[in-house]
């Protein structure tokens, strides 16, 4: 028999607690009372949603539930793979932190519930550059010189700082964690310092090594010069504030050509490029040109106030026009030509630096094709001058064009971003700080610019502000330079497609996401530098001949081959130590060159992206385990990590393994603040976390999330009042119901109380239309098979916010209208008529409790074991109702039921009737007349009417006609032109809905044909109005064709009445004022007007039934505005 779906392990069932009475008996009364889990106690009116959840999860703790909820799934159930990304632990969780973790939880939970097995390993993300910058700051480095050079720090002293560092808030994290009911195993947890998986990062750098994946190589990345590093292409993607708006100067400047374009001319003509970046002009070594674009030599009048004036300037001549003020506002063309025309031509160099013979011999030069134009097809003409300034140590597009055209890279700027002694007059300037005094030399002819022949000297066209969007470095927030690096790299394009094609076996929510911004990426993914030349990190396992004649090169994949060919224990992979590491070369013949480990570590990145293999020790350990488990089932952080983590574990996945990584991802989006932006501490636009638990609850700031946009990939502001919402919207409701069912069930059979043993769910019998339970009680239990089903298929595809949404709607359904039109027969003196009541109350509360549980872990727990006795919701299997509970024929009949009742409540608040005010008649007009005619009395009670009719709609006699509103904003363009004849068309009623539901206007043409107004552009509104001519009378519609007209007239008897029921509301209030409790009698004594003393007297014994009142008199005084009541508890 099964009354409530029962446990998966055999938990004490609730039906065995019926007959437990002396542990739920109140000692003073003798009642039965609720909660079960909690005898001698009541159920709290007024909950405090923090303490209750501080119980539960010190019950949690002393019964070891969570572990619990793994060992009841053994071998050899279905495992769930779920990979939880490693956080850093320097600094505290925030919202971002405690979303990804809500969302890691409620899957984790699902799951569990669906039978698998599900472990929850907690990782900690421990090298890098969060972690040296941490170190720096408490170590007071503010230049990574101060560790390496003579008298510093010394990296060993630093890597210690790191170490402790990173592992600083380990403890606030596991509150953290475990505050927000977050279940996780930080007993078994790994850490990427750890040792076994600092062995399976080298082993997975040597496999890439060996399939030519791995390379080293001289490119142009960006490059953070405070952290003296670079970043991979990928770290300028992950945040939209990478990215921020920086105002620098641009200038145009004027290089002389050796040779004249034309012949005949006086002197050779200036060409013009533009730069955003004036401290790269010392190393320009080129200017590119877009071979088809047009460009044009035009004379600059000698009268006009310009820096050129007199001169001959070459410009692309689309972009003359914008020069206006320099070259004039019509200027004298003297040639026009194509790039190609131009490519091969020669100029003078701004300054000298690179141009002398020392230079040249010493190869510190760009050679001799240096300072030549050269096509590229990168080239427009959308801003500057269309010739571009090309320094290819600073750009990927110029190192690549200049390659091309045999110009070596010069690179006159140090790890610090500070201009080198090659750049004399400049030299030490941080590159920032040297663009004023270019700039001012550019424009005076001074400094270096003096030293150069008038006659060769560039000249400063042109000086302007520029505020333009600049990739910041995403950890200290500097700003970045691009410059060319020596660098390991993984060979991603050559795995590229793959990568593609295996991106179509990963499931994303969003959908958008696969094709979109990560198959986007995937498609133009370029080759990944992950080598940073730091100190704390996993190490690059090369090892080179210090000596360039006998060359040779050693990667290792092990802590066995590096005690092979070193002869010594290896215990530590960090620098220093593995440093230390030195050995003969042995294809040196002379023996005295020496192996010794390229200085470089591992981008953190590569060891996050390693997490699914690294932390088991594969493939020295656990080998069967990891084949048979990847890859993962799931996974889930921001949509940032679609250029960071998840990206990593595409590449790494794809390289060594060839298949994905997870075969499922949700990305949801970006937290804000109040103020709608990003979340700062300094500006405190967000709610403290700790203060949220402790006024709210954690279940309350899970739902808030959960229940957002923020989980489908939106953006989500936080705000105090948003988290509160919850509390009164979801909390308290679910709450109220629970205590309402403890506290009549507490009170029934006369006092004894009634714990209940739940619906027999298997006894087909009381089901379907002829079923022995009540109408109300069949169709809730209806919805509430409904509700498992769906809500499980929901969280199967992992739509959450989907699965809140249809609980919250349940829980509206069962607050609002079960409860609402049942409340009578909980407190019947009939046990036939309460105890099925409770019965199916209990069954529905139990069942919602279970599908909450992933969602509202802490505050389900409670009510469960209160309902239940059991042990713990999270040990019980996701419910599934039997078929024969299911009644779709009841369920659309009670539905236009409520919708009738919402509609005539909806038209009593728009006529400002209330509710307690009866009317003498409701007309609902439907489609379905016989579905609903057996809910007149129930329609009637809800809506406080005399009498309901029910009739079709095709015969109830009113006349509903389409109203339509245009929306002008929608419309294409070329409908805007006919705007007011559309407008004049609608009041015409010249228009037809047509069988798509789009509205059509034959009078109304564009280019010869009606215009049609589609519904999905949202042109358009078409609202449904009852016609009624009788003031007295008013409707509305419900849908599809339905609609109530309600008879809003009063008389005498109608308005008796309504006083009548406001004066038990008012006892009511008396009532619960002088605290008077459910089951308490009471005397009274009710002084109203004059007026309204007859009206009183006639409904006396009404009021007093009502309110449970042992005696009462009515006092009217002719001076009394308004009805006053007094009451007291009885004289026994």
């Amino acid at each position: 028999m099964q009354m409530f779906t029962s446990e998966m392990r055999g938990e004490t069932p609730m039906a065995d607690t019926a007959d437990k009475t002396d542990e739920t008996t109140d000692e003073r009364t003798g009642a039965a009372f609720y909660p079960l889990h909690r005898p001698g106690q009541e159920v709290d009116p007024s909950p405090s949603f923090p303490a209750i959840e501080k119980d539960v999860l010190a019950y949690w703790k002393e019964n070891d539930t969570f572990q619990a909820s793994i060992d009841n799934r053994n071998e050899p159930c279905d495992e769930f793979v779920f990979y939880d990304g490693p956080p850093f632990a320097n600094g505290l969780p925030h919202y971002g932190h405690l979303l990804t973790g809500y969302v890691k939880d409620a899957v984790g939970r699902f799951q569990t519930q669906k039978g698998r097995r599900v472990e929850r390993r907690f990782g900690w993300d421990t090298h890098g550059l969060p972690a040296e910058l941490e170190a720096q700051r408490l170590l007071g480095i503010d230049d990574v010189t101060e560790i390496t050079r003579p008298g510093g720090i010394g990296i060993e002293k630093f890597n210690e700082e790191c170490r402790t560092s990173v592992l600083r808030y380990t403890k606030e994290w596991e509150d953290y964690v475990t505050r927000q009911a977050r279940w996780v195993d930080f007993d078994n947890d790994y850490k990427t310092l750890d040792p076994d998986y600092m062995e399976s990062v080298l082993w997975a750098f040597k496999q890439l090594w060996d399939k030519g994946l791995a390379y080293q190589g001289y490119r142009v990345l960006p490059y953070c010069w405070h952290d003296r590093t670079p970043l991979s292409n990928h770290e300028l993607k992950m945040d939209d504030d990478v990215y921020q708006d920086r105002q620098d100067n641009t200038v145009t400047v004027g290089l002389r050509l050796e040779e004249p374009l034309r012949q005949g001319a006086e002197r050779p003509e200036l060409v013009l490029i533009w730069t955003t970046t004036p401290w790269t002009l010392p190393s320009n070594v080129a200017i590119a040109v877009g071979p088809n674009v047009e460009y044009v030599t035009v004379h600059v009048e000698e009268d006009l106030d310009s820096p050129v004036a007199g001169q001959d300037v070459v410009i692309a001549v689309d972009l003359v026009g914008s020069y206006a003020r320099e070259l004039g506002e019509d200027p004298q063309v003297l040639a026009t030509c194509t790039g190609a025309d131009l490519v091969g031509r020669r100029y003078h160099p701004i300054f000298d630096y690179f141009d002398d013979a020392a230079h040249r011999a010493e190869g510190a030069a760009p050679g001799p094709n240096a300072w030549t134009i050269i096509a590229a097809d990168f080239v427009t003409t959308s801003d500057g001058t269309g010739l571009v300034h090309m320094a290819s140590a600073f750009g990927e597009d110029d190192m690549i064009a200049c390659s091309g055209a045999g110009i070596e890279t010069v690179v006159p700027v140090d790890d610090g971003g500070c201009l080198t002694e090659e750049i004399r007059d400049y030299a030490g300037l941080q590159v920032f700080e040297a663009n004023k005094p270019i700039v001012a030399d550019l424009r005076d002819g001074t400094g270096p610019l003096a030293r150069r022949d008038e006659n060769q000297r560039a000249v400063l066209v042109r000086q302007a502000s520029y505020v333009h969007s600049y990739p910041h470095c995403w950890r200290c927030r500097k700003p970045l330079i691009y410059k060319a690096v020596s660098s390991w790299f993984v060979r991603v394009s050559a795995i590229r497609d793959r990568m593609v094609e295996l991106n179509q076996n990963i499931d994303w929510y969003p959908g958008h996401i696969k094709d979109g911004i990560f198959g986007k990426w995937l498609a133009g993914a370029r080759d990944w530098s992950i080598s940073r030349n730091r100190f704390w990190g996993a190490p690059i396992p090369v090892w080179r001949s210090d000596d360039p004649r006998y060359p040779r090169e050693d990667v290792y994949g092990s802590y066995a081959e590096l005690e092979r060919d070193f002869g010594v224990e290896v215990t530590d992979l960090h620098r220093p130590f593995i440093d230390t590491l030195v050995r003969p070369n042995p294809d040196d013949p002379t023996g005295r060159s020496m192996m010794r480990r390229i200085p470089d570590v591992l981008d953190c990145w590569f060891e996050s992206g390693s997490m699914p293999f690294a932390q088991v020790h594969y493939p020295f350990e656990n080998v069967e385990w990891f084949e048979s488990h990847y890859p993962g089932d799931f996974i889930v952080e921001y949509i940032g990590q679609t250029r960071g983590w998840f990206y990593t574990l595409h590449v790494l996945a794809t390289a060594l393994f060839d298949r994905p990584a997870f075969t499922t991802c949700v990305s949801h989006g970006i937290l804000l603040g109040s103020d709608g932006a990003k979340m700062s501490k300094s500006l405190r636009n967000y709610p403290d976390v700790a203060m949220v638990f402790d006024r709210d609850g954690a279940d309350a700031m899970r739902w808030f999330l959960l229940s957002s946009p923020v989980v489908r990939g939106g953006n989500l502001v936080v705000t105090d009042r948003a988290i509160r919402d919850t509390v009164r919207q979801v909390l308290l409701p679910l709450w109220n119901t629970w205590y309402f069912f403890a506290l009549y069930a507490g009170q029934a059979d006369g006092g004894a109380g009634y714990v209940t043993r739940g619906v027999d769910l298997d006894d087909a019998g009381l089901f379907g239309a002829r079923g022995r339970l009540h109408v109300m009680d069949r169709y809730i239990l209806a919805r509430t098979k409904d509700l498992a089903a769906t809500v499980g298929a929901q969280m199967s595809a992992y739509d959450i916010t989907g699965a809140t949404a249809t609980v919250r709607e349940f829980l509206d359904l069962l607050t609002n209208w079960y409860l609402r039109t049942s409340r009578s027969r909980f407190t019947d003196a009939d046990p036939t008529v309460s105890h099925p009541a409770f019965d199916t109350l209990a069954t529905v509360l139990q069942v919602l409790m279970r599908v909450m549980a992933p969602l509202a872990p802490l505050v389900s727990e409670e009510i469960y074991r209160g309902l239940t006795g059991e042990r713990s919701v999270h040990l019980t299997d996701w419910p599934e109702l039997p078929a024969h509970v299911a009644d779709s024929g009841l369920v659309t009949a009670m539905d236009g039921a409520r919708d009738a009742v919402s509609a005539t409540l909806s038209l009593r608040k728009a006529e400002k009737l209330r509710v307690r005010q009866p009317l003498r008649s409701l007309t609902v007009a439907t489609t379905d007349p016989a579905g609903l005619a057996p809910f007149r009395s129930l329609i009637a009670a809800q809506v406080n009417v005399k009498e309901v009719r029910v009739l079709d709609a095709a015969d109830a006699g009113y006349q509903v006609t389409e109203h339509l509103a245009l929306n002008p904003r929608a419309f294409a363009p070329v409908v805007r032109r006919v705007t007011s004849r559309l407008f004049s068309a609608v009041k015409a009623g010249e228009w037809e809905l047509t069988d798509d539901g789009d509205v059509r206007f034959d009078g109304v043409l564009v280019d010869g044909s009606p215009v049609v107004l589609e519904a999905e552009d949202g042109a358009f509104t078409l609202t449904s109005r009852v016609e009624v001519d009788d003031d007295s009378l008013a409707a509305t519609m419900i849908g599809s064709g339905a609609f109530v007209v309600l008879d809003t007239a009063l008389d005498e008897e109608l308005e008796a009445e309504g006083w009548a029921r406001d004066l038990i509301r008012l006892v009511q209030d008396e009532r619960k004022a002088v605290g008077l409790h459910v089951g308490d009698r009471m005397e009274m004594t009710l002084t109203v007007p004059a007026d309204k003393g007859a009206w009183t007297g006639a409904y006396l014994e009404l009021i007093k039934s009502e309110t449970g009142c042992a005696s009462a008199s009515v006092v009217a005084e002719p001076a009394a505005e308004e009805a006053r009541a007094e009451v007291a508890r009885a004289r026994s």
